[in-house]
């Protein structure tokens, strides 16, 4: 394996001894940070986590529990990839209890991306550089807050296989070619997204660390037939799987859905998803230190690139501007390549690798003040969403196994200041709109916005009950139930806000404790309070009222 040399040392005056770099202790304290915080905080504001909980309870044997026989199914064939979690659910799960399973995927998720970077980096320069702890900044970011678990797992999948496939470059290309055909089958059933990221890191591996190779027409050739077999290898699992299954998101659906970041600004937000979470201007402050490192790096002459993996990081950057952000019934898709960019992008350098024993300390602090200050602000973050959580724990136990709940939440007029921070993470999106599914494991009752999405999960929804479930929903405000207008908006996507007196029993309100945007604190007719908690309240539904409402607030005018 090819390095490139290391440049002089500019820095280090006559007699000055270049300092030995080790980043184990930092890393193996972020590792035991990451796991203190999932063990002190099982429902922390990870916005698609508690749905993914509730899924993972019901795979574990919760599905076997009265009455979810009569309301759930499992059926295999309904996807063939983002399914890693379930896999894992229905494997492990009775094993070792849905509790330890969640919190187990919750923590791979947010260690295994900048580990997997880590090992990549170190695989490609050797030695325990300190730039590798600025890499854990890594596992915070918009995808991590926004809870694709599977997504998160899966990337650092691709970067540990990534890892084993430069160990075997070399090696008998019938070895290699098996090797990516199994590392591509198991990042497929994870994530279709990690395979594509998989792909992308191979072909930048295979550029190799300079790009001499694309100046003669018989290096040309060598390496585009060394990318035609690399990407043969990935591309054949996902289509075999395909072709057995045939299920893909939104099937049915309106075409292929898609909704555009339009806009440099728009496209600029977009980029730093890489790096958001809870107020985006902290997590800028906190990782602006690492960029500077690197600029500083280039104007001192002490730095290494592997320039194949920056053609991926370009090549991921690119996709980064000009992916759409939503398409065949996926949200965010253009939020998961800045992550993949970042990530690349990390592993591809190594700033400062010669200095004196002063100026790795000093590089040291920088690092680790920066890497430590955001997991510090992500746990303090966490610390306080737990009162919203408690509330919902106590409004949820005076729901009776059977129910059907209604999930309902006040919308705020804007989302601004560090107090309510926990609630929303990257652009004001909140991280509550799935806490009401902890009714499927808590109470035994039925929430229609639990995660069955064909193409993406296995779980399915039995009928009667399919007429009031949705595969993938929001939490829409309390005031649909008042506004005619909202109710004929939103109707068509939700089927289960018809005629909703008589098919639910209970309606669940999310972040009750601050005024609705639309109708404030006011109720329809025929709702009796069961539970006030603050931040979750509970109402009976009085299913002799008439459905529709006999006066209309002022606030609903501008509904929509």
């Amino acid at each position: 394996m090819d390095r490139i040399a290391a440049p002089a040392v500019a820095a280090a005056g006559p007699g000055e001894l270049i300092a030995r770099q080790d980043s184990t202790v930092a890393i193996v304290a972020f590792v035991g940070l990451a796991a203190a915080l999932v063990l002190l905080f099982p429902f922390p504001p990870v916005l698609d986590y508690a749905n993914h909980y509730a899924r993972i309870w019901l795979l574990s044997g919760g599905i076997g529990e009265p009455p979810f026989p009569e309301i759930y199914a499992v059926d295999w064939n309904r996807t063939f990839t983002n399914v890693g979690i379930d896999v894992l659910a229905t494997w492990m799960g009775p094993l070792v209890g849905a509790d330890r399973l969640a919190g187990a995927l919750l923590f791979l998720a947010i260690v295994l991306p900048p580990l997997g970077a880590i090992g990549l980096h170190r695989a490609l320069f050797g030695g325990r550089h300190h730039w590798q702890t600025a890499m854990l900044s890594l596992g915070w970011c918009a995808t991590m807050i926004g809870g694709f678990i599977n997504f998160q797992i899966g990337l650092g999948m691709a970067l540990f296989f990534a890892c084993i496939d430069l160990r075997l470059q070399r090696r008998n290309p019938a070895v290699v070619f098996a090797w990516r055909l199994a590392a591509a089958l198991l990042l497929t059933v994870m994530h279709l997204f990690a395979l594509g990221f998989y792909m992308a890191i191979v072909c930048g591996l295979e550029f190799s660390w300079r790009i001499d190779i694309v100046r003669s027409k018989a290096g040309l050739m060598r390496l585009a037939g060394r990318l035609a077999l690399a990407l043969g290898a990935c591309v054949l699992p996902p289509l075999a799987l395909y072709l057995h299954t045939a299920a893909l998101p939104n099937a049915g659906g309106n075409g292929l859905g898609l909704a555009w970041n339009e806009g440099i600004i728009l496209i600029v937000l977009n980029l730093l998803s890489a790096i958001t979470t809870y107020v985006p201007v902290v997590d800028v402050v906190l990782v602006l230190p690492l960029i500077l490192i690197c600029t500083r790096a280039v104007r001192a002459g002490d730095i290494r690139l592997h320039a194949g993996l920056g053609v991926a990081a370009c090549g991921l950057l690119l996709l980064s501007c000009v992916s759409p952000r939503h398409m065949l019934g996926t949200g965010w898709i253009s939020w998961r390549f800045p992550i993949m960019t970042a990530l690349v992008a990390m592993a591809m350098v190594c700033p400062f690798a010669n200095l004196t024993r002063r100026q790795a300390l000093l590089l040291a602090l920088i690092i680790n003040v920066a890497v430590f200050g955001r997991t510090g602000w992500v746990g303090w973050n966490w610390w306080l969403a737990q009162k919203d959580v408690a509330a919902v724990e106590t409004v949820l136990k005076k729901v009776p196994a059977g129910a059907a709940v209604l999930p309902l939440g006040h919308e705020p007029e804007t989302v601004s200041g560090l107090a309510h921070s926990n609630r929303h993470f990257a652009w004001g999106l909140d991280t509550f709109r799935h806490l009401p599914t902890l009714a499927v494991p808590l109470s035994h009752a039925f929430v229609p916005t639990l995660f069955t999405a064909k193409g993406k999960q296995p779980l399915s929804v039995l009928p009667p009950w399919s007429e009031i479930a949705v595969p993938e929903g929001n939490l829409l405000s309390i005031g649909v139930l008042s506004c005619p207008a909202m109710m004929q908006e939103y109707r068509n996507f939700t089927p289960y806000l018809l005629d909703w007196r008589r098919r639910f029993d209970f309606v669940f309100v999310a972040n009750a404790d601050i005024p609705d945007r639309y109708v404030g604190t006011l109720m329809p007719a025929g709702l009796t309070l069961v539970e006030d908690a603050g931040f979750a309240k509970l109402y009976a539904i009085d299913k002799a009222m008439p459905a529709e409402p006999l006066s209309i607030p002022a606030g609903c005018a501008t509904a929509s």
